[in-house]
């Protein structure tokens, strides 16, 4: 359902006065504050600080809402990784509820019940690929733990937006435009975003999800049992069952799924800790992986657009690549060497193998067994953008970073109870390897596949958060975050600078420059050194809130909706 083309954003920001994020600069706030993807999701999160209210009850806050507003990119029904600082107790932690393999899943997820094989694409966006979901889960473990607001009243603005109605925002709008006849398949998909004819709905449209609505009113009610046990997940087990590859999730697996406590990993880069979600994430390891092969390098005393800066990140994020690909899986399935990955030795080695002027002819692992992919990514850019990140301080001083998935846009392209519906399934290894060297990400039942997720939050000198950063976009995630930390810690750019940065990196399996940039412009200086870059678009979504005398400074990436909201 939906109401005529209106503009209601800035009614429904208009609750109280903040400091936003400006064109050209980062926003400020002296006592907490709150970025997001989205300004609705942003202003809920500020509304329970303003509340009185942690930075764990803005977290579940946020999330609720962009499940409204960024269905494409996040929801309750999909995955998620948060690293949690404890003023009090001057403690890190983390939390993890990937989206994890039913228990009957097996390595062949693109054969069909016959045995015939289906196409991987085909495979992507149907109920198969979708993995059992563990955002509620993980919220709620992190409320129990650092909540101080009831959890029913963290969905009122989130209820509110799906009843009332919420602006289609622009890159959703360029989202639902790059796969129309696909999206519009789904019945539910098609009567909330597409017009009788078939075409995605105006930006700017104001759409109603009522069953959205319903569906948040009882995990408000019932916590995550309304999902795990209850009308809710019966409602998922219906539309994993459709065709065209039903999927193998049952009503014990959701009852069975359990959020999971890990601790970050960390290690020192510039002066600081770098504190990053630790495995089943690839994306915390290659970030502190790049990181301190970065500043082994000298990247800190390179001009930040120079191509020798470029050659530098280019050839880290290289060597990450073929390190997260071999070495990381779900550490309670296969033996994850996580702190050997980062340890000064491994960093100094891989550091080394950096030639000055002269890209690598060939890139391997630490270990020359053969590395395995993930299924095929989507050409079209915009389809890696399936991830979202919330950036958040509290007024005493407990920080989060939290990135929350449906893997890519739309997930499996179906929604249960208004709400879409991940295909996490898809981050497994395409190819299981051979009996005797399987790759550690292959698929199993119960096993959580490795993601590129990097929420992460650096502590400065004094031991305590100077920066809360993590971005959505599929691998480029890592590169993202990557640069962004050096851009603060190495070249002193502003929060702005660093979420505004033009996007360099390998992560993706390709050397990738970012198009309409200055960075587009270093391609022929990289050929020359002997790179492959490749100039697109490199669709991001990076939150950034950094410690500045006084208080914070924070950024939401211009290539989202996003926006940055403080007191």
């Amino acid at each position: 359902m939906r109401l005529r083309p209106v503009f209601a954003l800035a009614v429904l920001l208009a609750a109280a006065p903040n400091l936003s994020q400006a064109a050209d600069g980062p926003a400020r706030a002296t006592r907490h504050m709150v970025a997001a993807a989205h300004p609705l999701a942003a202003q809920a999160g500020l509304d329970m600080l303003r509340a009185g209210g942690s930075a764990a009850d803005a977290a579940v806050a946020a999330q609720a809402v962009l499940s409204v507003v960024e269905p494409h990119a996040t929801g309750l029904l999909g995955g998620a990784l948060l690293v949690h600082w404890d003023a009090a107790t001057r403690r890190i932690g983390g939390y993890e509820g990937i989206a994890s393999a039913p228990a009957a899943a097996t390595s062949r997820l693109v054969e069909g019940a016959d045995g015939t094989r289906v196409g991987a694409a085909t495979v992507a966006r149907s109920g198969r690929s979708a993995g059992v979901p563990g955002t509620l889960r993980m919220l709620a473990l992190v409320h129990a733990d650092h909540g101080k607001l009831p959890w029913r009243d963290l969905f009122a603005p989130a209820i509110r937006a799906a009843e009332l109605g919420a602006p289609i925002s622009p890159v959703l709008h360029r989202v639902l435009s790059t796969r129309p006849v696909e999206l519009a398949r789904d019945a539910e998909i098609h009567a909330v975003f597409f017009g009788a004819d078939g075409k995605p709905l105006p930006e700017g449209t104001v759409v109603r999800n009522p069953a959205q609505a319903a569906a948040l009113r009882q995990i408000a009610k019932a916590g995550p049992d309304a999902l795990h046990r209850g009308r809710l997940g019966r409602a998922v087990l219906d539309a994993v069952a459709r065709e065209p590859v039903p999927g193998w999730m049952t009503a014990e697996d959701l009852a069975s799924y359990e959020a999971k406590r890990r601790d970050p990993v960390c290690s020192a880069a510039f002066g600081r800790q770098v504190c990053s979600a630790a495995p089943p994430s690839s994306g915390g390891v290659a970030v502190q992986q790049q990181l301190g092969m970065l500043e082994r390098l000298g990247i800190a005393g390179m001009a930040p657009g120079s191509v020798e800066a470029a050659h530098l990140i280019l050839e880290a994020s290289r060597l990450a690549l073929a390190d997260r690909r071999r070495w990381l899986g779900d550490p309670d399935m296969v033996p994850v060497p996580t702190r050997q990955l980062v340890a000064p030795a491994c960093l100094a080695e891989r550091a080394g193998a950096v030639r000055p002027g002269r890209a690598m002819e060939e890139v391997r692992a630490g270990n020359p067994l053969e590395r395995h992919g993930a299924l095929p990514t989507p050409s079209d850019p915009l389809a890696l953008a399936g991830t979202s990140h919330v950036s958040i301080v509290d007024a005493a001083g407990n920080a989060i970073a939290f990135t929350t998935t449906n893997n890519l846009n739309f997930g499996a392209e179906r929604l249960a109870g208004g709400i879409v519906l991940n295909n996490g399934l898809t981050n497994f290894a395409a190819d299981p390897g051979p009996p005797e060297a399987p790759a550690f990400n292959r698929l199993q039942g119960g096993k959580r596949p490795v993601t590129t997720m990097a929420p992460t939050i650096v502590l400065g000198a004094d031991g305590t958060p100077e920066l809360v950063v993590g971005a959505g976009g599929g691998a480029r995630i890592v590169d993202s975050v990557t640069v962004a930390v050096v851009e603060v810690l190495a070249w002193r750019a502003n929060a702005h600078r660093a979420t505004a940065r033009p996007r360099i990196g390998a992560q993706n399996g390709a050397e990738e420059l970012e198009a309409g940039t200055p960075a587009a412009g270093l391609a022929d200086a990289l050929t020359a050194m002997g790179h492959k870059p490749r100039v697109g678009e490199m669709n991001t979504g990076l939150q950034l809130i950094r410690r500045v005398p006084g208080g914070w400074e924070g950024a939401a990436d211009p290539r989202r909706d996003g926006a940055a909201l403080g007191d």
